[in-house]
């Protein structure tokens, strides 16, 4: 079968290291690893507050393609295009959803209601809706009006790459994610505090998404008393990164919500137990024996989680065979391209026919 040419509008730097770029950068390297022809859009980066600018060229590029070629639109493009000119668009379009925007944490009310009726309209015209896990379909078809059919769980993939486990000690406890509000770094923080009389380190990996929040941390590690146990590391190298994967005893993360988490399929091809929160696509991503979930924004549920983990090398032992076993059984890119690729060739079939 012959695959169908495609294109992939991106905005900002494709090298950012968060994971919806990372997965929109390892999708676009792997449907192009089919044999597939897929042009990459660069967008500005402003959306999704989009200058005029920027919106005039996203929607010039778009007019642009071939009728038949289906295009995929990142999220922030899908959520905040100006909804009259996709209307008139003549190529197919998927809107790739990691979660709606309207979700974000600490949004203005009128703000959310903006980004709200904005994506949901907008999802009413494109062609196809692929998205991460199906917690973000099930939001999706209940709250924004989306039909079942028109929407494909692309899980993201994995690499699997032979990891040197060295878990050092004292144990480390790990935990990767940009430094957002979202991510529940505060609280994580707050749960540490809890059990200083366990024997632990901790490493935060993750960019700073301001400088604002990043200085908060900082205060925070320094009021609580843990500036020698606790180390935000910020962005890291890729080895570096495997490495402290490899030396860890526990991955936690106390996000407020997560679409889906590539971090949690990170820990769990480490073989990693993993402390979190019950909240977004995390029970769906994280097996039950592998993990301990806890309500988010609730730090003395997070550090009694980190204390039975620490404390109970039996469990903490069956945890890490869930979580290798969980691991293994992960698609790779590979297979997440043939998902969307399936998806861009029906499209592409059908616009021809």
């Amino acid at each position: 079968m012959t695959l169908r040419p495609a294109a992939f509008a991106i905005p900002g730097d494709i090298d950012t290291v968060t994971g919806g770029y990372i997965y929109e950068r390892r999708l676009l390297e792997s449907l192009r690893a089919q044999g597939r022809e897929v042009a990459h859009l660069r967008i500005g980066a402003s959306f999704p507050d989009p200058t005029p600018g920027d919106m005039a060229d996203l929607i010039a590029q778009l007019d642009g393609l071939d009728p038949g070629t289906p295009v995929i639109l990142d999220g922030f493009l899908s959520a905040t295009i100006d909804t009259a000119a996709l209307s008139r668009l003549k190529v197919p379009t998927v809107a790739m959803v990691h979660h709606p925007l309207a979700l974000e944490s600490g949004l203005a009310p009128a703000r959310r209601d903006f980004l709200y009726r904005t994506e949901r309209n907008n999802l009413a015209l494109v062609s196809h809706v692929l998205v991460p896990s199906p917690h973000t379909a099930r939001i999706l078809r209940d709250d924004y009006g989306v039909a079942a059919a028109r929407i494909t769980v692309a899980r993201p993939g994995t690499d699997r790459y032979p990891l040197s486990r060295a878990p050092t000690d004292p144990p480390l406890i790990l935990s990767v994610g940009l430094l957002h509000p979202r991510k529940g770094h505060d609280t994580l923080l707050a749960a540490l505090s809890q059990i200083p009389g366990l024997d632990w380190r901790a490493v935060i990996v993750g960019g700073p998404h301001d400088p604002d929040h990043a200085a908060l941390l900082d205060r925070r590690v320094t009021e609580l008393g843990l500036g020698a146990r606790v180390r935000i590391a910020g962005r890291v190298a890729a080895e570096e990164l495997s490495a402290l994967y490899g030396q860890a005893t526990i991955f936690a993360l106390a996000t407020r919500y997560e679409g889906y988490g590539l971090v949690f399929d990170e820990a769990l091809l480490a073989g990693l137990p993993i402390v979190s929160c019950a909240t977004g696509a995390v029970p769906d991503t994280v097996p039950p024996y592998a993990g301990v979930l806890v309500p988010p924004d609730a730090p003395g549920a997070f550090a009694e989680a980190l204390a039975q983990v620490l404390t109970d090398a039996p469990r903490r032992t069956e945890m890490a065979a869930a979580a290798a076993a969980a691991g293994h059984a992960l698609p790779t890119w590979a297979d997440t391209a043939k998902v969307a690729g399936r998806v861009l060739d029906r499209l592409s079939q059908a616009s021809c026919a």
